[in-house]
């Protein structure tokens, strides 16, 4: 009678004519026949096999029972925005030893700012360690996705992007794993169309073609410019016309401080280092973590008038006043008047300095229109090109490209039509069992944000485990905690740089308000994520009958009226049973050392200055 296959039948019958409780026979319950931890089947896919996704493949797994998944990506690859961005130059514009899972440290990094080809290879890699990749099918973009209120079920549709094949889907649960910067924002001016010669995006870049001797306009002043520009310049025959219509800031190299400490020279890692690496651990951990504290510990710079943000003005300053010293006029084109931290920072290696050659043309003013074979600015100059570069971002924080749907037929589009609104960066007010993995308010303007990506991630699997566990059919966040989520965001970023005068993808098109990023540190969003709020949600459960009512005839030929009965909300509590007594097996885990949690007693003169520790799960 187990409900677990090739148990031996250890556990007691339980007569199926008892209700559940002693001298009350026409109690309108049974105990659900099933071990505690004997989760019922549950199907979850997942939209996109970038940094979250493969999270996803690796942690749901592991932590959940008796589920299906399935992670559709549209590529024909692993690693999102790594497998869609390959621009000459592309890289990561933070320190790479902190740009990687924190279970898998890479001490194989090229460089401290490592090449998108390495970081794509990472991805592939830990997706086949940890067999997140048996998950995965590629080429399958998904085309729309729908709430069934009356099944409580997601209707997923998509297609084979190589066969052409259309699928049609279910889900209990939908995780958006898309990420922010995935959707590439072609520029709107007048006559782009008409150009005839080579037109290529930064996200959909044409490895094949030959820029050599050519003649090309780079729009853009935005991270993947600033890559992109060095790397063209040092091209044989190119000739370079930059279009930069926004001010911005460029950074000294974040973690030069941990990178001159070690006495490691230039940005490349030498085969030596590495190999330091990998034969003395100690080492390695230490430079880890010098590397990690050094993100969090320059947060204060984002906040007005801490000690931090007034002294990175004049140090980012003072560093583009000497790289630009031969062109003071590049300088004070490019000197903002708002904060550093106001649009992404990034410290550019070598882009101060390509403007300067004489293969670069640095211009300032507005595009006009855009002719068969030129770009024309509104100081009456023609410029002749034979490739257009566009550097010109994303659309973030904005609905996906795909429908959309929720409960009462609500879209997403209908619903951000005026701004993108979440609860704490993963939940949706009216879109029941989705959750969002970095989409608004989810990225981060310091610090890890592959930790961030964990940190929601752990707290989308411990939903998933209740909505399993606690037989629950739907699970949405209530539209009051969304609004007060947004009211903290609004009113948190008003003592930031991010609400000054600048342009940047962190803000809404529309109405100015911060949708990018997460409201505080990297540490902060750790700690917020560590323990659910669960009365932050409204729930719905499954109809008794699908947790052992019983719906028999009475003696007389009266069905029993048992479906009035609220649904009992701890049938999960099952039989009584635990899988480990039926198994007959680790009958004492908890004094596994490996499970035990034992307290650290402080010496006494550390008593008073103890600070604050993390909480274990």
């Amino acid at each position: 009678m187990s409900a677990i296959p090739n148990l031996p039948e250890v556990m007691p019958a339980i007569d199926g004519n008892v209700d559940g409780i002693a001298g009350t026979p026409n109690f309108p319950f049974k105990l659900h026949d099933t071990p505690i931890e004997n989760f019922r089947p549950i199907k979850i896919i997942v939209i996109g096999a970038g940094y979250s996704g493969i999270y996803c493949g690796i942690r749901i797994p592991e932590k959940i029972r008796n589920v299906e998944l399935v992670i559709y990506e549209k590529n024909e690859g692993v690693g999102g925005t790594w497998w869609e961005n390959r621009y000459l130059g592309c890289a990561c514009d933070v320190p790479s030893h902190s740009y990687q899972f924190s279970f898998e440290p890479n001490r194989n990094w090229s460089s401290l700012y490592a090449p998108s080809a390495e970081i794509q290879t990472y991805l592939e890699g830990v997706a086949k360690k940890y067999s997140a990749d048996r998950f995965i099918k590629l080429s399958h973009e998904i085309t729309e996705c729908r709430w069934d209120q009356q099944s409580t079920k997601w209707q997923v549709t998509v297609k084979n992007l190589k066969t052409g094949e259309v699928i049609h889907d279910t889900s209990d649960v939908l995780i958006s794993a898309r990420g922010n910067l995935n959707n590439p924002s072609w520029p709107e001016i007048e006559g782009f169309k008409s150009f005839k010669g080579e037109v290529m995006h930064s996200a959909r870049w044409n490895e094949s073609y030959d820029f050599t001797n050519k003649r090309i306009a780079v729009i853009g002043s935005g991270s993947s410019a600033i890559q992109i520009v060095p790397s063209l310049q040092r091209l044989p025959g190119t000739h370079i016309s930059t279009f930069v219509r926004s001010k911005t800031w460029i950074s000294p190299s974040f973690g030069q401080q941990i990178w001159d400490k070690y006495g490691f020279e230039g940005f490349s890692i030498s085969p030596e280092i590495r190999d330091k690496f990998h034969s003395n651990p100690e080492y390695f951990q230490k430079f880890r973590l010098a590397v990690e504290e050094d993100s969090n510990r320059i947060h204060g710079y984002t906040i007005k008038g801490t000690p931090l943000h007034i002294g990175a003005k004049q140090m980012f300053e003072e560093h583009m006043k000497k790289r630009l010293g031969t062109h003071p006029h590049i300088f004070e084109a490019l000197l903002p008047s708002f904060s550093p931290g106001c649009r992404r920072l990034t410290p550019g290696p070598g882009y101060l300095e390509a403007l300067t050659q004489p293969n670069v043309d640095f211009i300032t003013s507005p595009i006009s229109h855009i002719s068969e074979h030129a770009i024309h600015t509104k100081d009456g100059q023609t410029h002749k090109v034979d490739t257009l570069v566009c550097a010109t971002g994303f659309q973030s924080s904005r609905p996906p490209p795909f429908e959309l749907i929720g409960a009462n037929n609500l879209s997403i589009r209908k619903k951000w039509e005026k701004r993108a609104t979440t609860y704490l960066s993963h939940s949706i007010s009216s879109f029941p069992n989705l959750f969002t993995m970095l989409g608004p308010n989810a990225a981060i303007g310091s610090g890890s944000l592959t930790i961030m990506i964990e940190s929601v991630g752990d707290y989308i699997v411990k939903s998933i485990r209740k909505i399993q566990k606690e037989n629950i059919a739907s699970m949405v966040v209530k539209a009051e905690r969304e609004e007060d989520f947004t009211e903290y965001v609004d009113t948190y970023f008003e003592g930031t740089v991010f609400t000054e005068e600048c342009r940047s993808w962190y803000r809404n098109g529309g109405t100015g308000e911060v949708v990018g990023l997460w409201p505080g540190s990297t540490l902060h969003c750790m700690e917020c994520m560590r323990s659910p709020r669960w009365e932050d949600f409204d729930y719905t459960y499954l109809q008794d009958s699908d947790m052992g009512a019983d719906s028999s005839v009475e003696e007389d030929g009266q069905v029993k009226n048992r479906r009035k009965k609220k649904t009992n909300r701890l049938a999960w509590l099952g039989n009584g049973w635990s899988i480990n007594q039926l198994e007959e097996k680790h009958l004492a885990w908890y004094l596994y050392p490996e499970f035990q949690d034992s307290p650290v007693s402080p010496l006494p003169e550390e008593k008073e200055s103890l600070k604050i520790r993390p909480f274990s799960n």
